[in-house]
């Protein structure tokens, strides 16, 4: 019998305010990486309850999911399957404790991404925006949550 494959299902949010975009400065095992807001979906939780917490938990802003950007499958050990949504950010960030891992939350210009490439969290970071940039908008009734 062959083992069963479950890849990770992950969330993530583009966000873009005044030509900046919102990333994450974390430590990982890897060493401090940025990353869009992202996290794990978690049981009994719809993909875009998962996007919201993930958001406020690793910035501190409440987030407004407005479509999809794309969906990435990212093949490796292990396999990620990456939802990744563009919306928008409540005007200034809570002042609750942001997650365990988290050193800040950065407005940050493709410039300033592009000048840290090789401390992006994976290829996904630039290829999320690269699709944002390049208008990749899908609504959000593609994703249907079943009772």
């Amino acid at each position: 019998m062959t083992e069963r494959f479950k890849p990770n299902t992950t969330v993530a949010a583009i966000i873009e305010r005044d030509g900046r975009f919102l990333l994450v400065e974390e430590q990982t095992t890897q060493g401090v990486r940025y990353n869009q807001p992202a996290g794990h979906l978690e049981a009994k939780e719809s993909l875009l309850q998962a996007v919201c917490r993930e958001v406020k938990e690793e910035t501190g802003y409440r987030f407004t999911p407005q479509g999809l950007v794309g969906v990435y499958l990212a093949p490796g050990e292990p396999t990620y399957l990456r939802f990744t949504f563009f919306g928008t950010v409540t005007a200034t960030p809570d002042d609750t404790p942001l997650d365990d891992g988290i050193i800040a939350a950065h407005w940050l210009t493709l410039a300033e991404i592009t000048a840290r490439e090789t401390q992006l969290r994976s290829p996904l970071v630039m290829r999320c925006i690269h699709d944002w940039r390049q208008g990749a908008r899908y609504p959000l009734a593609l994703l249907q949550t079943l009772p």
